[in-house]
């Protein structure tokens, strides 16, 4: 058990629907509407990257297929990303969490935890930290954000997800075991679509059912992984808050309802995965040399395959070109895949010093 006064307090913050809100804030015409920022639906489709929670009421979500996104919502406004305007608002928002503490991870433009348990301004409460930063964002870029507040990263993650949009939720120390018992299995970090049916398949629905299990057991059956579902249940992260975490990769993924079983059809969602990916690394700002493919077989068998090139690359155009020079050369003929990512890395970012959260602990939350 965790002395109280050595209990971290940590903060993630998530912005509500980012790109949508900022093109809704920006352009009056786009407020009430539902609103997707992503690829129009002619040709083969783009996939929306965002969508304004007025688009989410008719059931439209992020990574989905924009033509899909047309027929749930005939009237929808599609508008093609700005991500220069995004990175520049995400710049504002982390000049704001820095007032607090320099103990920011930010994951992505609109997203990031904080390690406050020693704030700045000497505030002590993670609560009243979380309730000012999404009253400046508020205030200063007419945004909204949802806040989590709790002892680790895991935690505090989900807990921003329990309230949106505008949430500001605190899971403390004696509610979290009941809290994991009932989360739903594919509510965990790093339990996809596949695993979580995998584990629904063997009567694992809630944490409670995972906790059960030993953890020789969990590793018997989802590997590695096992080792951190084991610890998450009990409500254990040790993860530490990474102000200057190197980004290593950019990838994206999609299980299939069907089998794909020739290289056309692989090459169709190929194509869908590559502009999903493109938007990704443009939100990031990031290029890459090394770009890769994963298969997923319907044994469960997984093959990957990449190329680098000697410059650094981010255009869909230029990736996808690759992509298809990949998938040609694999050896995936009378295979039946059932998923399929793609991947990029070799970024060659300038490499800096990773602080580390020490401190004692103030005031409980």
């Amino acid at each position: 058990m965790i002395p109280e006064d050595k209990y971290r307090k940590i903060i993630h913050i998530d912005m509500d629907a980012f790109y949508a809100s900022v093109e809704q804030r920006d352009f009056p015409e786009y407020r009430g509407k539902p609103v997707i920022v992503g690829g129009p639906p002619e040709g083969r489709g783009g996939v929306v990257a965002t969508a304004s929670y007025e688009a989410r009421k008719f059931g439209i979500r992020s990574a989905m297929s924009s033509k899909t996104a047309l027929r749930l919502c005939p009237d929808v406004i599609f508008i093609y990303p700005r991500f220069d305007a995004y990175k520049a608002v995400s710049a504002q928002i982390h000049e704001i969490l820095h007032r607090y503490t320099d103990m920011v991870e930010p994951l992505s433009l609109d997203e990031a935890y904080l390690d406050v348990t020693e704030d700045k301004q000497g505030i002590g409460s993670a609560m009243d930290i979380a309730g000012l930063i999404k009253q400046a964002i508020r205030d200063e870029l007419q945004l909204t954000a949802s806040a989590g507040v709790s002892i680790n990263k895991f935690v505090a993650k989900i807990a921003s997800d329990m309230d949106k949009p505008d949430g500001l939720t605190f899971i403390g120390p004696s509610a979290i075991g009941a809290f994991m018992e009932k989360l739903p299995v594919e509510k965990f970090f790093g339990v996809g679509k596949v695993t979580a049916a995998k584990m629904k398949a063997m009567g694992l629905h809630t944490g409670a059912d995972l906790k059960k299990l030993s953890e020789t057991e969990i590793v018997s059956h989802f590997g590695k992984p096992g080792k951190f579902y084991y610890q998450v249940v009990r409500g254990i992260d040790n993860r530490e808050v990474q102000p200057h975490r190197e980004t290593k990769s950019v990838s994206v993924e999609d299980t299939y309802q069907e089998d794909l079983t020739t290289k056309a059809s692989m090459l169709t969602e190929l194509e869908i995965l590559t502009e999903n990916l493109a938007e990704r690394l443009h939100s990031f700002g990031l290029k890459g040399r090394t770009i890769t493919i994963k298969f997923k077989f319907s044994d469960f068998t997984i093959m990957t395959r990449s190329h680098s090139l000697t410059e650094l690359v981010n255009d869909k155009q230029e990736i996808f070109k690759i992509i298809k020079m990949i998938l040609d050369k694999a050896p995936v003929e009378e295979k039946r895949v059932r998923l399929l990512g793609v991947g990029i890395s070799n970024f060659e970012l300038p490499q800096k010093e990773n602080h580390k959260a020490t401190g004692s602990q103030l005031k409980l939350f």
